[in-house]
């Protein structure tokens, strides 16, 4: 093998490269797959594009990112010791008091710059380091995008209209010789800024006031503004070409002044390592699992009592969609929680496909047939499936009640919620979490300092609040963290660090033994009260949720029986007998008379007054009760009047008119047309089947191996068809075309050329339209040919494919290797 040939394109240096690092590229850069490239041409001119060089450059950490901004300022090419002295500085002193990270820097510059060569932003053998020329106009500097670095253009750059009488007196300010044309005019002048001594001396004879100046300008921004009659030291400056007009108002501090000025340094503080996430505290690690478990089990009771409260129909839905500001305020106080965390377990109910609008017109939300199968599974497997749709879910809770870019308000459930970064951002603070040793609590500046290193450029636009995006998803995740028991006293349990790294069922597993088991007995008290001593089974905890109020939440719940609340059980269809059948049951002490007499009384009371629809009436067969309640001034509003002695009707619908009564005292039961009491179930009203929210994706999504694989075959099969040489026809000949192009021979020759083409085994090259008019290249090896199609292995799609011969255009034989 002779000398490789260094690159002279993007598209050599990926054509030079191995399958598995044009793979490497394809899963950094997924962006580049949509759709899969013809060839290795197409795949470069891709990953020079704007919009995906701006996606690659998001995705770079702080350090590759200087790297590249120090490429952006070198000359192009640049050699690696040029652009290891711009990040390192030449070892002079340039008055920065500031530690010595140049070894650090060296061990660092390799790897920074194989990421860049690995993702396509940076080409070249170490002696002609390219920066893509996007990357380049991005990341150089100009007037109206200032560089990161701080530098201004070149000498040349901010010369470049300067008369050429001008320049000759900068020279001769500077004791350098006259030229005869500009062009070694700028050389001159360049070649002094960037000589160290000779610079030194020119700087000696400069005033303090001149060096104050610069001191001002050396670090960014480089553009100052000047009057028309400039102070002594800012006119030596101009003089001397260390200020070059831009403007008649503007002068700017030339690059290679500025990188003299800072010793020869692009940025005035590389990070070549990331910053350490500290601890704030250590813990026991047993105490941490014990806590978050705790607050698992809170977050699972919030959930339940949540679809509770909405069970038999939830709050209207908004016209722009969401929650309004009043229902989540009436879920707060419910939950007994503030309203942003009130606004997280709605949210996460909703990501978790547990709660969903029912499609009604009058468009409610409601619990899903999905939130009755999540009751039915065991503690710890509806935490996993809550804890695992949270870290999935790009719907942000963070953001209910700010604004969005229109300055409208955004409500919980609403649809614009969603932030892409979220799901990773929660993934990569849980990770530095796992980092740390089991039990200790992270420092959250330094947290946040890390993960502003990882991606600097990602999120890096300050909101209204004052901080950039990925810092405000940070500080959620670790909030939300908290509440959900991903985290206890702040730091990772051990049934999170299962679920990141080996799934659901260890982290299940995990969290089990620290659940507390469920109950099935209460304690009756003789003030009508029943105390819950820990969490209830499911049908103990919903005949209890019907039968009496909740007074008291914490270590044990407190519940109230009332006389609405007994006939609440009434009319779901419990009888009396039930009641204390039930009670007796489940209670570990004897149940108190005074509960005794409230169940016989109301449930003796229980359906006296009957209402139906007439549009609505009264029936009982006590007359007294009737003439009673006619008495009542509180009846005044339902206008009733008397049909018979024992039936009164009103003109207000049956459900107005049975509250009315309630709260006047009474207990009355609806009838059906036919006379019955109907019977009010509590939990009937469920949305349709409905499928969790869809996360929305950040970009494409990272290929598989699979799809890499066939990927990058297809590209290597398209190259080798648009780069195969052929055989040329003679100039004039009949199928002659331009070089490079679609051949062109008449239908004989097709058939002749593939012909004998499959008889001997050789491979040709075909042009081709397929039935959407779409023309290619391709590469094929005829097997047969009858019928009026040809089999053959197509190199392009490296599989056996038959095409029609009335559809290839032409047919060229490839040249002999070393023809051509």
């Amino acid at each position: 093998m002779g000398t490789t040939t260094p690159p002279r394109t993007l598209a050599e240096a990926l054509r030079a490269r191995g399958d598995e690092s044009l793979a490497g590229l394809l899963r950094a850069r997924p962006d580049l797959l949509n759709p899969v490239p013809n060839d290795i041409t197409q795949l470069a001119t891709r990953a020079g594009t704007r919009a995906s060089v701006v996606r690659a450059l998001e995705h770079l950490d702080r350090f590759a990112l200087q790297t590249a901004e120090a490429l952006a300022v070198a000359p192009d090419p640049a050699p690696y010791d040029t652009l290891l002295s711009l990040l390192t500085g030449d070892g002079l002193d340039d008055g920065e008091q500031r530690d010595d990270v140049g070894a650090a820097i060296t061990a660092a510059l390799p790897g920074a710059l194989a990421t860049l060569r690995e993702q396509a932003l940076v080409w070249g053998e170490d002696d002609r380091l390219r920066l893509v020329r996007t990357a380049r106009e991005l990341l150089a500097p100009s007037p109206q995008h200032p560089s990161p670095t701080g530098l201004g253009p070149t000498v040349a750059e901010a010369t470049a209209g300067m008369s050429p009488g001008r320049l000759q007196e900068i020279l001769a300010a500077t004791d350098l010789p006259a030229t005869h044309d500009p062009v070694s005019a700028v050389a001159a002048l360049s070649a002094l800024f960037t000589d160290r001594t000779r610079m030194a001396e020119l700087l000696d004879t400069a005033p303090v006031e001149a060096l104050s100046v610069l001191d001002r300008l050396v670090w960014g921004p480089p553009y100052g503004e000047v009057t028309p009659n400039p102070t002594p030291p800012v006119k030596w400056l101009r003089d001397r070409g260390l200020l070059l007009p831009v403007s008649t108002r503007t002068v700017v501090l030339p690059r290679e002044a500025a990188l003299h000025l800072r010793a020869g340094r692009a940025h005035r503080v590389p990070e070549p390592v990331p910053p350490a996430v500290a601890a704030a505290a250590e813990r026991d690690p047993q105490a941490v699992d014990r806590a978050a478990a705790g607050q698992a089990f809170t977050a699972l009771s919030t959930i339940e009592e949540l679809l509770k409260l909405w069970d038999g129909g939830g709050p209207t839905i908004l016209r722009a969609g969401g929650l309004s500001v009043r229902e989540l305020k009436r879920a707060a106080t419910a939950l007994d929680v503030s309203e942003p965390i009130s606004a997280f377990w709605i949210e996460l109910a909703y990501g978790a496909g547990l709660l969903a609008s029912d499609g009604e017109t009058d468009e409610r939300y409601a619990p899903t047939p999905a939130s009755d199968e999540w009751l039915d599974l065991p503690a710890e497997d509806r935490w996993t499936h809550l804890a695992t749709a949270w870290l999935a879910a790009t719907r942000t809770p963070g953001l209910v009640g700010g604004q969005d870019a229109k300055g409208r308000a955004l409500s919980a459930l609403g649809p614009e919620l969603d932030r892409s970064a979220a799901p990773d951002v929660r993934r990569r603070v849980l990770t530095l979490f796992a980092e740390l040793p089991p039990g200790t609590a992270p420092e959250a500046e330094t947290l946040l300092r890390r993960l502003r290193w990882e991606r600097p450029l990602r999120g890096s636009a300050p909101t209204a609040e004052g901080s950039d995006l990925r810092s405000r998803l940070a500080l959620w995740t670790l909030n939300e963290a908290e509440l959900l028991g991903i985290t206890g006293r702040g730091a990772l349990s051990a049934q999170a660090r299962a679920l990141l790294d080996e799934g659901e069922k260890t982290a299940a597993a995990l969290l089990s033994p620290l659940l507390p088991d469920p109950l099935d007995h209460v304690l009756l008290q003789a003030d009508l009260t029943a105390v819950a001593p820990g969490p209830l089974e499911r049908p103990l905890a919903d005949m209890l949720s019907v039968l009496a109020d909740v007074e008291s939440k914490g270590g044990a719940t407190v519940y109230r029986f009332t006389p609405g609340s007994v006939r609440r059980a009434l009319d779901a269809g419990q009888a009396a007998a039930d009641l204390h059948a039930f009670l007796a049951a489940h209670s570990r002490t004897p149940v108190p008379q005074p509960l005794s007499y409230l169940i016989d009384d109301v449930a003796r009371r229980h359906g006296h007054l009957r209402i139906g629809a007439a549009s609505a009436y009264v029936r009982c067969d006590d007359e007294a009760v009737l003439n009673e309640i006619l008495a009542d001034r509180r009846s005044t509003g339902l206008r009733l009047r008397r049909l018979a002695p024992t039936v009164l009707a009103a003109q207000t619908d049956p459900g107005a008119l049975l509250e009315a009564l309630r709260d006047m005292g009474y207990a009355p039961a609806a009838e059906s047309a036919e006379g019955d009491v109907l019977i009010t179930r509590a939990g009937a009203r469920r949305t349709p089947p409905r499928t969790p929210p869809v996360p929305v994706p950040e970009g494409p999504p990272t290929p598989d191996d699979t799809l890499l694989g066939a990927a990058v075959r297809a590209i290597r099969a398209g190259d080798t068809a648009a780069t195969v040489a052929r055989k040329e026809p003679q100039e004039g000949a009949p199928g002659s075309t331009p070089s490079g192009t679609l051949p062109r021979t008449t239908p004989a020759e097709t058939l002749a050329t593939v012909q004998a083409a499959a008889m001997t085994g050789s491979t040709v090259w075909i042009g081709y339209v397929n039935a959407d008019g779409a023309a290619s290249q391709r590469v094929i090896a005829p097997v047969r040919v009858e019928g009026g199609f040809v089999t053959a292995y197509d190199h392009t799609a490296d599989e056996i494919r038959t095409y029609p011969l009335h559809r290839i255009t032409g047919v060229a034989e490839l040249a002999e290797e070393g023809e051509g």
